[in-house]
């Protein structure tokens, strides 16, 4: 009798125990599906593709543009460039450009003589190292945005004019923006500074200042 009775009381205690499991299971299971329905955002989460970007780092361009030639008025000119990207900040530069000379404020007095055609002929050529100083984006509309890029150079180079050739510095900062992953348009100022001595002028350092806009193409 006791060992029957024994039985009887472990089975209802065994039945006891899986029901209260049970329960309890039921009560957090209920309890997750209330929090997941009050933390749980109601949104569908959207696959995004990154553009592939081209990763050549050549770069050749045009550009146009005036120069103030100390001295001697502003002219307008052209050039052409060429870079090389070394990482994402920094690259190395180099400019060819060509402009005329107009008549300088001594010429127009009289009494002076005057450049020829060829001697008016300013051309200079620079390497320059550059840096992307802020690069970020500029926005168009609320769907269309380019990258963009303010950038600062520095260097040096060659200058002829009046057939006598300079060394000279140069310098600048530009903006430019990027309007596919081969293709941008580029603005900025550049000065060039050398020594310079002429039709009686004493000898002097000058800054020409030049402002131009161009076009570029990676490769």
């Amino acid at each position: 009798m006791e060992t029957r009775f024994q039985r009887l009381l472990l089975s209802g205690l065994l039945i006891t125990a899986c029901s209260a499991a049970l329960a309890q299971t039921d009560a957090q299971d209920e309890t997750q599906s209330v929090l997941d329905k009050i933390v749980t955002p109601d949104m569908e989460r959207r696959h995004i593709e990154e553009d592939q970007l081209d990763t050549e780092d050549f770069e050749l361009g045009a550009y146009y543009g005036f120069m103030s030639i100390e001295d001697f008025g502003s002219s307008w000119g052209w050039g052409a460039r060429a870079a090389y990207h070394i990482t994402e900040d920094f690259f190395l530069e180099g400019n060819y450009g060509k402009h005329t000379a107009g008549e300088s404020t001594l010429e127009i007095g009289g009494g002076l003589p005057a450049l020829t055609d060829a001697q008016r002929e300013y051309t200079y050529y620079d390497l320059n190292l550059g840096y992307n100083l802020f690069p970020g984006e500029v926005y168009i509309s609320d769907s269309l945005a380019f990258n963009s890029t303010f950038y600062i150079v520095a260097g040096a180079g060659n200058t002829t004019f009046a057939e006598t050739e300079y060394f000279t510095y140069s310098f600048g900062a530009g903006y430019k923006v990027y309007f596919t992953d081969y293709l941008n348009f580029n603005i900025d100022l550049r000065d060039h500074v050398f020594e310079r001595e002429l039709l009686g002028f004493n000898k002097k350092w000058v800054n020409n200042l030049s402002a131009n806009m161009g076009i570029n193409f990676f490769f």
